[in-house]
């Protein structure tokens, strides 16, 4: 019997095409509640835009982002 795992991907336009991430799969960072990784993730991003240059800033940051969940078969 086939097993199946839903995950949560994230796909941004990048130039002329887009890329992907998966949420489930990459971890910046662990807390020990919700509220934690909001603040950890806030404060975050307040350094970014505090020490990123302009030209960093809008390489990075992608207007066109897509947030979907997929079922996948898994072994």
């Amino acid at each position: 019997m086939q097993k199946y795992k839903q995950f949560t991907a994230i796909i941004e336009r990048e130039g002329n095409g887009y890329g992907w991430v998966f949420s489930q799969v990459m971890a910046a960072n662990d807390k020990n509640s919700v509220e934690e990784a909001r603040n950890n993730l806030t404060e975050a991003l307040e350094m970014f835009f505090e020490h990123a240059s302009e030209s960093e800033i809008r390489d990075r940051l992608h207007n066109e982002i897509f947030i979907t969940r997929l079922e996948v078969a898994v072994a």
